[in-house]
This record gives C-alpha cells, sequence and structure tokens, in this order.
C-alpha cells in the first residue's frame, strides 16, 4: 500500500508521517519510509541524530544505477540515458518489491531501528547551494517517482512517502502514485486552502484524499474542519506531550503515545487498508503512460534525443501478477 502525506509548509505532516510509520512498525508490518520533501526532516523525526540524518545516502546520487537496475531487459529502453523520471516499466524491466533485497535498496535504503522494528528510509537528498538558480527541486524527486512506476505492492506492505509542502506536488504525475493521500490541515483558512487546491487538481485521476487535522484544540476548531473539508475529514489531532519530546531528541517508547492520538494512528491505518479492494491496475498503467507521453512531448525527447514515447509497452499492466527477469 502506497500512503502520501500531504499539507502546507508548517502542518505537521512529517511530524505525522513519522508517527504512521512508527505505529506500521509497531505491527510488524514491513515499511519503506521515502523523504520526498525540500526540507529533509522525516529522519530527524525517525529519531536519527543531525550526523546521521545528514548522512544516508541521496537517491539523486545514485539515479544512474537505479535507472540501470530498472530497465532490465526491457527492449523498449536501450540504455538508462533515455530513461527519465516518468518512464514506464514493461517486459523485460526489473520491478521493486517492499520485502526484497535488491541493489537500489542496497545503495539508496538504510534500516532505521523503531521500537516495534526495524524500517527502510530513503531521502530524496536536500537542496544544494549547488542547485540554486540552476535546478528545480523536482528533478531530485524524479528518482521517487521512477521507483514508485516500477513498484509492485500487496496488502499489508507499507511505503510511506513524506511529499514536498504545498500544491508543488502536482510539479509531476507522482500524486497519481499513491492508494491513499492524506492531507494534513491546521484548523485556519490557510491550513484548509492546500486541501481545496489538491482536491481540485486531483479530482480528475480519481486520487483518494482524505483530511487529519492536525493542532486541533477543541469543538470550535473541529466544527471548522468539518465546515471546511466535509466528509474528507478523516481524524483529528491535538496536542501531544510525546511529539513534544520526540522533537526534543528524547521520545518516550511508543507505546505511552497518548490514548487519542493512537486511536487516530489505527484510523488512518484502517482506512488505508480500505483502500486495497479499489485498487485499479489497469488504471494506475494507464494513468503512468499518460504522464509520461506528457513529459516526452514536453521536455524528455528533445533532452534525451529519442523518441520517448516509444518506450510505452501497449501489452503491459503493472500488477501483482507483473514479472521481472531473474
Amino acid at each position: 500500500m502506497k500512503i502520501a502525506f500531504v499539507g502546507k509548509g508548517g502542518s505537521g505532516k512529517t511530524t505525522l508521517s513519522s508517527l504512521f510509520v512508527r505505529h506500521l512498525a509497531a505491527t510488524g508490518a514491513p515499511v519503506v519510509a521515502i523523504d520526498a520533501d525540500i526540507n529533509q526532516h522525516l529522519g530527524a523525526a525517525l529519531g536519527l541524530d543531525e550526523a546521521e540524518a545528514s548522512g544516508l545516502p541521496a537517491l539523486g546520487e545514485h539515479l544512474g544505477l537505479i535507472k540501470d537496475h530498472l530497465r532490465g531487459t526491457n527492449p523498449r529502453i536501450p540504455s538508462a540515458q533515455t530513461m527519465i523520471k516518468t518512464t514506464p516499466p514493461g517486459a523485460g524491466s526489473r520491478l521493486l518489491r517492499v520485502r526484497e533485497e535488491n541493489p537500489v535498496y542496497a545503495a539508496c535504503a538504510r534500516p532505521v531501528e523503531l521500537d516495534g522494528g526495524t524500517v527502510r528510509l530513503m531521502v530524496t537528498g536536500p537542496f544544494t547551494d549547488a542547485d540554486l538558480g540552476v535546478a528545480c527541486y523536482h528533478s531530485k524527486t524524479g528518482a521517487v517517482e521512477l521507483c514508485l512506476n516500477h513498484l509492485v505492492d500487496g496488502p499489508d506492505e507499507y511505503v510511506v512517502v513524506d511529499m514536498t509542502a504545498g500544491s508543488d506536488s502536482f510539479a509531476s504525475g507522482m500524486f497519481t502514485r499513491f492508494d491513499l493521500t492524506f492531507l494534513v490541515a491546521e484548523p485556519t483558512r490557510k491550513g484548509v486552502s492546500v486541501y481545496r487546491q489538491y482536491k481540485e487538481y486531483a479530482r480528475d485521476f480519481g486520487v483518494a484524499l482524505k483530511v487529519v487535522g492536525n493542532k486541533v484544540q477543541g469543538q470550535d476548531d473541529l466544527d471548522f474542519l468539518r465546515e471546511q473539508v466535509g466528509e474528507d475529514l478523516l481524524v483529528t489531532v491535538g496536542h501531544s506531550d510525546w511529539v513534544r519530546a520526540m522533537e526534543k531528541g528524547r521520545p518516550p517508547r511508543f507505546e505511552l503515545l497518548e490514548d487519542a492520538n493512537a486511536r487516530a494512528l489505527r484510523a488512518l491505518h484502517t482506512a488505508v487498508d480500505g483502500t486495497y479492494p479499489l485498487r485499479d491496475w489497469p488504471r494506475y498503467t494507464r494513468q503512468m503512460v499518460h504522464f509520461h507521453l506528457k513529459n516526452a512531448r514536453s521536455w524528455g525527447n528533445e533532452r534525451t534525443g529519442a523518441d520517448l514515447a516509444a518506450q510505452v509497452d501497449p501489452g503491459f499492466v503493472l500488477g501483482e501478477e507483473a514479472t521481472a527477469p531473474a
């Protein structure tokens, strides 16, 4: 199951995504956590110190390895240089599984020990001084999109992505890659403005969206969110002494998280699992192809010097029955 956490800057989406990762790990589920935000804080929220977090390998630094592995023996992709962030898999492509060992995880993922178990953490890498004025941050998230395009995940397997803030998530097709998107909103006009943008942009793509109200302090806050987002409001989260201790670098045992917040995380888990019977692999594949062709026409063909529409395998549908080369 693939889950995204989105919201405006400062809404608490990184904190909530880290809590959800901890909750999933405590159930014994296999989890891949990905920090795709321009501000890289997920590692710290999962308990890494500053040196450990800054030492995580950036996905973008291993893009060549990722492309070489994923293209496999796909005859439609003659070289890694012709692959772009939206390149879809086809016959012969190597696919990623949550539970496996593979060269991509070996190079780009690091195990993080939590109370309930171990999760794999992957990061895009921070926006550096060298990028200023010459690069778009979404070039860094391209490796995440490429991996998600080649990922085959099943029930009781989880990939949790902390997305970049605001409506910037729509600068690529990655917003369609998830079974469920949790939009973290504070009970303020600014807090719900991103929800309105996201709801409008996502409407035509069948993106499943639920709102998590954060920093809710009373009935007036709850009423405001219900009025603004209606049935999309799934749960609310209030003040947490556990989170405050975690932000100081002294997290208690996760089992000591407040009961109300623990119930909220269980509600998120239930909502995610409830989307599995609704999963539509053919639609997922069509959307992947749609954004690939769009990017090919816009910039990909010119940049690679190739007709990237030829990378589309019309007979291939990504899914749990899809196979990868040995």
